[in-house]
């Protein structure tokens, strides 16, 4: 505790309690304070507007290839995003395919009004409330949702390696910072491990 023996001559004793420590002075390695306060840069108007245009690219053609395929048997991208969310959640009923897809009641039934006719999917009643229709991949939509997914598994791949570093972490962070909140917690695990997601 400092006495007021120890507050030098000139300066009062609470003068004395509130004043800082003299600084050190740093002879290299200057750190601009600016940075530090102003915290991480934010992006230019160009730098937004490429990001922009660089999503727009980079989703035409992760989805030209599936499209192609999926015109040749009739199908659609509506068709081709339900078969994928059904892969990845076998038994998810269908007000909750409605809350990821974001399209109308009427839409989606008729989305899967033909893959189940077409033989892609299947519904089931739910054990605990008859009400609830529940939907799984029959072994024709499985097959079907492993080859439409094949090209877009390997573009992304290729993408991480070719980036180098940590770019699987940075991608889902960009991504996570894009989408609405209220979907955020769907990512709140870690990605699954390797073999077949959803289909077990």
């Amino acid at each position: 505790m400092i006495g007021r023996a120890d507050v030098p001559a000139g300066l009062s004793y609470h003068a004395r309690l509130f004043r800082q420590p003299k600084p050190l002075i740093a002879t290299r390695n200057y750190v601009n304070m600016s940075d530090i306060n102003s915290g991480p840069r934010r992006a230019s108007d160009e730098e937004l507007r490429q990001a922009i245009e660089l999503l727009f690219f980079a989703y035409r053609d992760f989805t030209a290839e599936p499209d192609s395929m999926l015109a040749r048997i009739g199908l659609g991208r509506a068709h081709h995003r339900a078969v994928y969310f059904v892969g990845r959640n076998p038994g998810i009923a269908v007000k909750d395919l409605l809350a990821i897809l974001k399209i109308t009641k009427q839409s989606l039934a008729r989305v899967l009004a033909q893959l189940v006719r077409d033989g892609y999917i299947v519904r089931t009643h739910s054990r605990h409330d008859r009400r609830m229709r529940l939907l799984h991949l029959t072994q024709r939509g499985i097959a079907l949702e492993r080859e439409l997914t094949r090209n877009q598994r390997d573009r992304i791949d290729r993408a991480f390696r070719e980036a180098g570093g940590d770019a699987a972490a940075g991608f889902r962070g960009v991504m996570l910072g894009i989408m609405d909140a209220s979907d955020r917690w769907r990512f709140d695990t870690p990605p699954r491990p390797p073999g077949r997601p959803g289909h077990e």
